[in-house]
């Protein structure tokens, strides 16, 4: 698999001298041939600033750097597909934070491009082309005109058009999971927040975090025109990219959820939540919750305080919200956000296994995280163990986890009764 790198006009090479290597953790290494994959349809090959390219020279096994004047590549993956391995690089002199993506290590072979990936889900659901602009344009528009005093709307349709967020796509067009953002505060102060950076991160944010509160009447216009349009398997969902933690608003939330149900049976409840609010989340749950998805970096406490730095709660508390949202009927899921080197130590996977356990989480959803490497590794505690590898860590979960089951998004009921897949080795 030869080394791919880039020049300083975003031209894409392949090296005739170098083999493509990839990252876990700080390490460098090369990778076996059932870790490369076909790049996927949707996948989109990115310059890594202020690097320089590393590959590994076959007939002297050495590790070699191209010129400063080339710079790494990277994939980024669409939904579905979880990454194994971060490209192999230097960092130049003074050089800033990569942007917010998750750089997959990527190689050339044979006229095609390859990544380190694994496919955990379907990708076709979350394919962004699914909808021409034409279309979400003509939504949007439409739905504007139909409900011109919902503020939810205006703020959807700036990530609909300027984001190109599949969820918000989904509200306008009446289809799948649609999301419902609902609170501009956080109880966390997330290293890789996609809303909201301090100066000091030295990189902006993808997004910018929404300033409105919806009333619960615009919550419910919202919540009651998708789940009646999207059909019985669809979902609505409180806890967006562009706001911070839903659960702020739980009082809100439960009157919303008991006044939707009054109306409309049919499809599912969602909230994405750090869950660090047990007692407003139990209130949600209490009101007719159907889904959860808890955000986790780890169930090692060190490890997430580092990360989510949590403001008035712990990651006990985490726990507690999930162990009660399974014991009163509702699916629990983990947005788990992995990255190669950490996630797959034993330290980290045991923990996350009894986590998995206790609470009764049905799906872990495997989220690709959105990094520089590097920041990220100076700000959480470092395993001095072996990793086992990203796809020894999703057959453990497996095989630890009765009835788990892996993903990358949200599934409604029913596709727990599909037969498990397992990854493929």
């Amino acid at each position: 698999m030869n080394l791919v790198y880039a020049d300083a006009r975003g031209r894409v090479f392949d090296s005739d001298a170098l083999l493509a290597v990839g990252r876990t953790g700080s390490a460098v290494t090369e990778l076996t041939e059932e870790e490369w994959i076909p790049l996927p349809r949707g996948a989109v090959l990115a310059g890594m600033p202020d690097t320089m390219a590393l590959g590994l020279d076959p007939v002297e096994s050495k590790l070699k750097a191209l010129p400063s004047t080339y710079r790494a590549v990277g994939a980024l993956l669409p939904q579905g597909y979880t990454r194994l391995y971060v490209p192999a690089y230097h960092k130049t002199k003074d050089s800033k934070p990569f942007p917010l993506f998750g750089y997959t290590a990527v190689g050339f072979q044979d006229g095609s491009f390859f990544v380190a990936a694994h496919e955990t889900d379907q990708p076709a659901p979350w394919d962004p082309t699914q909808y021409t602009d034409k279309q979400i344009q003509s939504a949007v528009a439409e739905t504007r005109q139909l409900y011109q005093e919902n503020r939810v709307y205006e703020q959807l349709s700036t990530c609909a058009l300027t984001y190109e967020c599949v969820t918000s796509r989904n509200t306008f067009v009446g289809k799948n999971e649609g999301g419902l953002p609902v609170s501009s505060s956080c109880n966390a102060g997330c290293v890789g927040c996609i809303s909201d950076q301090p100066d000091e991160a030295g990189f902006p944010s993808p997004q910018i975090r929404m300033t409105l509160r919806p009333s619960v009447d615009e919550m419910v216009e919202v919540m009651v025109r998708h789940l009646t349009s999207s059909g019985p398997a669809g979902i609505i969902s409180f806890g967006q990219g562009c706001e911070g933690e839903p659960a702020t608003r739980g009082r809100e939330l439960a009157e919303a959820i008991m006044r939707v149900r009054e109306q409309i049976s049919t499809g599912y409840i969602n909230i994405n939540t750090n869950a660090g609010l047990t007692h407003q989340i139990k209130r949600i749950v209490d009101a007719g919750l159907d889904l959860m998805r808890v955000s986790t970096i780890s169930a090692c406490e060190d490890h997430y305080d580092a990360y989510y730095q949590p403001r008035g709660y712990t990651l006990g508390n985490v726990a507690e919200s999930a162990r009660y949202a399974s014991e009163h009927g509702v699916l629990v899921s983990l947005n788990y956000l992995i990255f190669p080197g950490v996630s797959d130590t034993p330290t980290e996977l045991e923990a996350m296994i009894e986590f998995i356990r206790s609470t009764g989480v049905r799906l872990v959803q495997l989220r690709n995280l959105n990094i520089d490497p590097d920041y990220y590794l100076q700000r959480v505690p470092q395993r001095q163990e072996e990793p086992i590898g990203i796809l020894a860590m999703m057959e453990t979960l497996i095989e630890e986890c009765p009835g788990l089951r892996l993903g990358s998004y949200t599934h409604e009921p029913g596709w727990f009764d599909k037969p498990l897949a397992q990854p493929n080795r």
